[in-house]
């Protein structure tokens, strides 16, 4: 059933003692199954964004094993990357790698670093196998695994979580991150199941507007990844049955035809790489005001200024990266806070999540993750 693993909070805690290395195998999210030594020694992090994991399986050992990662948490989420070069100066020295689907993905130089295996996310494994990445890697005695929080979450999370628990040494502790973010989730779940003929608002979300081109609608989600967060929330998803995949675009006629209650649209710091810089820049230590400013701006291109949403004022912005990591606990409760305050009174996303960092995450918390009009503001 979809979303049943949400609904169990209790798992069984796996107690390993400390032991020396030993060969196993990992099956990863694409069903491949490889043989390797664990805990792994050295690691290629093939997106940096997958660090969001495994600090919080490792925390202040998170980069003891890590030789090279990715480039994007730079790129795309510099106000994290600041947050663990403070904790980890080392960092700034880390040798950085491209995209493998874009070919600015240097294997040699990853050779050079002798890794034991390079971690990617499922949507660069067509580039991989279509470049001859996967069988140059593999002469070099390289291993691949594939991880996903992006592509279908509800399926292969906590698989992903569990083969990063597993390739660190930390099986226990990934077992409790399990265990955390399903209680967390269950706390709106729950408690809407208990709400007889519960109301759940048509809502669209925006993906990611105002970072490149003409900057028009309207592209959102269909029904994995914030389209699912939005469904765990109470919510209606107005992309639902017309986007059967995990990202799409939605006409704009289909989106006044729904006319909904409220829109939500991602943000983050993209002031790297977006040509026209009318996002609104989410993320750790956020400005509220440009967050504010910019998010009134979006809702003056057509046909926003019609919907009922911005006409009453239900109109937020929630930090993009949280599409690619298993943090979806956070989100959804406030969504379910936008869609229902009602029931959600006394629920507080914000002191929860500084309660995950205490408790996980080697980085101190910062507010910024979140945005909302007053209505007329905009």
């Amino acid at each position: 059933m979809r979303f049943k693993m949400f609904r169990h909070v209790t798992v069984l805690a796996v107690s390993l003692l400390a032991m020396p290395a030993f060969a196993a195998e990992i099956t990863d999210v694409t069903g491949h199954t490889v043989e390797i030594e664990l805990p792994a020694k050295r690691v290629i992090v093939g997106e940096a964004r997958q660090i969001h994991v495994i600090a919080a399986l490792k925390g202040d050992q998170t980069f003891d094993s890590i030789v090279g990662w990715r480039d994007d948490l730079i790129k795309k989420d510099p106000d994290s990357y600041t947050a663990y070069v403070e904790k980890f100066p080392a960092l700034a020295d880390l040798p950085r790698f491209g995209y493998i689907p874009q070919g600015d993905f240097s294997l040699e130089t990853a050779i050079s670093l002798t890794p034991d295996v390079i971690t990617l996310n499922l949507e660069a494994e067509k580039g991989a196998k279509e470049s001859g990445f996967e069988e140059k890697a593999a002469a070099a005695g390289i291993k691949v695994i594939y991880l996903d929080f992006r592509i279908d979450p509800d399926k292969n999370s906590e698989k992903s979580i569990r083969i990063l628990g597993q390739l660190f040494g930390a099986e226990q502790r990934a077992e409790e991150f399990i265990a955390y973010r399903r209680a967390e989730i269950a706390r709106v779940i729950d408690r809407l199941a208990g709400i007889k003929d519960l109301k759940r608002p048509n809502v669209f979300i925006e993906r990611s507007p105002g970072i490149s081109g003409e900057n028009t609608c309207c592209r959102t989600f269909g029904p994995a990844n914030f389209g699912a967060m939005v469904d765990l929330a109470g919510g209606h998803n107005v992309a639902e049955g017309i986007i059967k995949t995990t990202f799409g675009d939605l006409n704009p006629e289909q989106l006044v035809v729904s006319d909904p209650a409220h829109v939500i649209v991602t943000g983050s710091n993209w002031a790297a790489e977006s040509d026209i810089n009318q996002f609104v820049p989410l993320g750790r230590g956020a400005d509220m005001v440009v967050a504010r400013d910019r998010l009134a701006n979006l809702m003056t291109r057509t046909p926003f200024p019609n919907l009922s949403a911005v006409k009453n004022g239900q109109v937020h912005g929630v930090w993009h990266q949280f599409y690619g990591a298993p943090y979806e606990f956070f989100p959804i409760q406030q969504f379910a806070k936008w869609f229902h305050p009602d029931i959600f009174a006394d629920l507080d996303p914000e002191k929860i999540f500084e309660e995950f960092h205490r408790k996980f995450l080697p980085v101190t918390y910062k507010p910024g993750y979140f945005v909302s009009l007053e209505k007329g503001s905009n």
